[in-house]
């Protein structure tokens, strides 16, 4: 749109079917977003409207809410089903806070989608190899790139908390500051699209697959979550004494109650799982542990006042909206029907059966499909419009014959 239109206030309209669009582009039957695919109204957010820094042309960016004509929420909406979540802690007169911890891997151009990704060359001409976790070298090679990144979110108003070398080679997280969920999951977004358009501006490639190398860590986008009261602003999960309460139980067994049902919203995409099947630090279990990072539900050593659940399970590829609004459902459903929690676990342990979780993306969508749960928090319409979109892609993914299957089972009798 242009800057004179939008200034005077023009409405943009969306046909309702491509909030269902799948990531190949197609479009599910027209019963799952309404047989006559009527427009929404694209309303922006006041809040979030932002001249783009690394755009050459003066070009900005308005996060919008998609609404139908009638004025309410579409329920095909992720940032609405959001919202819709927090309504529902403001009713009981409390309010979540969260942080996001986002990895992602900076790689080299990729022109061939059938060879590996590479590191890119660094300043010093060399790729990077091995693994670089925490170093305080280990990015020199990407300054330039690094140094944009940071200008451009402090233009558009993006605090950054710390961000460090992660495990796998050319791997980086960036933890943003905890905050009302809505806005977490904005600046979550704004991120996401300012790594990848810098990056194309210095020749590389950043990649938020939750799996995109072999015999390396996946990328993940854990989710830390406390509720503050509203009328005091203390945090409910301690009390007085700074000893747990009720309430911060109860968050945990909603966690853990809504985990596997809710799998296909966290790891929304086939590669999801391959991160999640190899679990060293990314957990694909409804256990719940202080300070071990092998339970789906860590919580982290921290002052009462910070107490908090992390949930390890999304990856760096879910829509950000959508997995913290599964996350806060979750442990809200606990809170109103006083969910307790399994016993927390420490050090090695075996999974139960009732806490594992589906590890294929075909598993998970039969798990949602099933799920009463997840359609009395996010509507018939949303949970079945989901599953259909999902379901294209996957059909789509099993229509390739992949090179393992040509290098391994070809010469078998």
């Amino acid at each position: 749109m242009t800057a004179e239109g939008f200034l005077e206030g023009r409405r943009l309209q969306l046909a309702r079917g491509v909030l269902l669009q799948c990531i190949m582009g197609g479009y599910p039957p027209a019963r799952f977003y309404g047989s006559d695919d009527g427009d929404l109204a694209l309303i922006a957010e006041p809040g979030q409207i932002h001249r783009l820094p690394w755009s050459d042309e003066p070009r900005a960016l308005a996060i919008c809410d998609a609404d139908e004509l009638t004025g309410e929420s579409s329920n095909l909406s992720t940032r609405g089903q959001l919202k819709a979540v927090i309504a529902r802690y403001a009713a009981r007169g409390l309010a979540p806070v969260v942080a996001t911890e986002l990895e992602f891997f900076v790689f080299a151009p990729n022109t061939d989608p059938t060879q590996p990704f590479r590191p890119p060359v660094g300043l010093d001409g060399r790729r990077e190899d091995g693994l670089s976790a925490f170093s305080v070298s280990s990015n020199n090679g990407l300054r330039p790139f690094f140094s944009e990144v940071y200008k451009c979110m402090a233009a558009l108003c993006l605090p950054r908390d710390t961000f460090m070398h992660e495990m796998g080679v050319s791997q980086f997280e960036i933890n943003l500051l905890h905050g009302d969920p809505l806005l977490l999951a904005d600046q979550t977004f704004l991120f996401k699209h300012l790594l990848k358009e810098v990056a194309l501006k210095h020749g590389l490639t950043v990649v938020c697959m939750a799996k995109p190398l072999a015999h390396t860590p996946g990328s993940s986008m854990h989710i830390h979550q406390s509720i503050v009261d509203i009328a005091t602003g203390k945090n409910v999960f301690s009390d007085n004494h700074g000893e747990p309460t009720a309430m911060f139980r109860h968050f945990i067994g909603g966690q853990q109650a809504g985990m596997a049902d809710f799998t296909a919203l966290f790891a929304p995409n086939v590669n999801s799982y391959q991160r999640l099947c190899h679990p060293y630090a990314s957990p694909n279990n409804a256990c719940w542990s202080h300070d071990n990072r092998a339970a789906g539900l860590r919580i982290p050593a921290s002052a009462p006042v910070a107490r908090r659940v992390e949930n390890r399970l999304p990856g760096a590829d879910a829509n950000p909206y959508l997995a913290i609004a599964a996350s806060l459902a979750a442990g809200l459903h606990g809170i109103e029907h006083e969910l307790e929690p399994s016993e927390a676990i420490q050090g090695e342990f075996e999974v139960p059966d009732n806490l594992s979780l589906p590890c294929t993306l075909h598993a998970a969508l039969e798990r949602l499909k099933r799920s009463q749960l997840a359609r009395e928090l996010f509507g018939q319409e949303f949970i079945e419009g989901y599953i259909a979109s999902k379901t294209m892609e996957l059909t789509s993914f099993f229509d390739e014959i992949t090179p393992w299957e040509r290098r391994v089972l070809a010469a078998q009798a």
